[in-house]
């Protein structure tokens, strides 16, 4: 077995673990008897999991020869991994289960929706032929795997202080946010099934500056170029201008679909309820000024960190590599944004005293952000960092 088929299988058994923690997680929030043995449990499996997904890191970068985090599936995989350890090293100050019953599937999420992405190892671009590579983009990816663990406790805790049977605009967003989680989970669902259909498919086109280009379709196609040509498969059910990609409004058409089945069938087939409503007895077994607390130290930890990664050392590399320490790229511009955004979340609590509601939203906002920042500034807008 050569080091990546290793990797892996490494990365595999994290899975595994993460979801049988889960598990665990969830039998030691159910209220039954033993719930502290079952915590432990989970917390270890956690802890075995995060070893065999560092032993992934280090066996697919010995593989690859450079550190793995140069495209999408290694990033989103090792930022995975960071939430982990963001929620390790709080759930070792608090030993709060319900904060891994929240944070594990979040992660899982996070390295599933990995695996959506190919996961060939490729040479690097000079840009990346770098040692700010390794410093840069873990420093980053560990920052905001911290941050994100605020998410979890602002949910929980809005969850919590909400009337469910009252109609309130809090009830509504909460809604919206379970719908958005849905159709990550349901893009993964959908990339998974046609994958193993092979319903792959690839459309010729000529693009605005004359150049004939190809979209390598992955899922059924409803929408493709304008005066495209068929090469293999199925044609578009809708052509679209040029300026569009076509392939990514695809996906984000496919996503949406899998997300409204996938709602639609946990809201009024499975559960019979709003998807936040039905999280509410495990809400209710964490302190609202616990789950406050935790969201307010995962950002003072985690703020800094993303600062220095994913700010200053971006630049320090951005000098090396294009010689000018800002471009306003767009990765650079959300990286921007994200910082801006903790900072307005720590003036207004610092400041104005913002705690409870107005604070546990920002926590959310601020993940959505980070998410934004991961999944649309990727796939979709075009800048020096495309290369993901």
């Amino acid at each position: 077995m050569n080091l990546l088929s290793l990797s892996s299988n490494l990365l595999l058994a994290s899975f595994i673990l993460y979801l049988i923690s889960t598990g665990f997680f969830a039998v030691a929030t159910s209220g039954k008897k033993g719930p502290t043995r079952s915590g432990k449990i989970a917390f270890s499996l956690a802890i075995l999991g995060f070893a065999a997904q560092l032993g992934y890191f280090f066996t697919r970068w010995a593989g690859a020869g450079h550190v793995p985090v140069s495209n999408l599936y290694e990033y989103t995989t090792f930022f995975g991994m960071m939430m982990v350890l963001g929620f390790l090293i709080v759930y070792g100050i608090y030993r709060n289960n319900v904060l891994g019953l929240v944070a594990m599937p979040v992660a899982l999420l996070v390295i599933a929706y990995a695996s959506m992405f190919p996961d060939e190892v490729q040479p690097l671009i000079p840009a990346l032929q770098s040692v700010w590579l390794k410093i840069h983009v873990t420093t980053a990816a560990l920052g905001e795997g911290i941050l994100a663990v605020s998410f979890a406790t602002g949910l929980l805790y809005l969850i919590h202080a909400t009337d469910f049977s009252k109609e309130s605009k809090t009830r509504t967003w909460l809604e919206v946010v379970m719908f958005s989680l849905a159709c990550v989970v349901g893009y993964i669902v959908v990339g998974l099934l046609f994958n193993a259909l092979g319903t792959n498919s690839t459309i010729e086109y000529v693009a605005k500056n004359g150049a004939t280009m190809q979209h390598e379709y992955t899922m059924p196609v409803l929408t493709g170029p304008e005066n495209g040509k068929i090469i293999s498969g199925s044609g578009a059910v809708a052509e679209l201008p040029n300026f569009l990609n076509a392939n990514k409004v695809n996906t984000v058409l496919w996503s949406l679909i899998g997300g409204v089945v996938l709602y639609a069938l946990l809201r009024f087939v499975i559960l019979r309820k709003r998807l936040a409503e039905s999280l509410k007895p495990i809400a209710r077994k964490i302190d609202l000024e616990t789950a406050d607390e935790i969201s307010y130290r995962a950002i003072a930890i985690g703020l800094p960190i993303f600062i220095l990664g994913g700010l200053i050392f971006a630049m320090i590399w951005a000098q090396m590599a294009w010689s000018r320490y800002w471009g306003w790229d767009p990765k650079e511009v959300w990286a921007l944004i994200t910082m801006l955004f903790y900072v307005f979340y720590l003036h207004m609590r610092i400041q104005r005293g913002w705690i409870g509601k107005k604070s546990a939203w920002l926590c959310v906002g601020g993940f959505a952000v980070i998410m934004f920042n991961l999944v649309f500034v990727n796939l979709v807008v075009a800048g020096l960092h495309s290369y993901a």
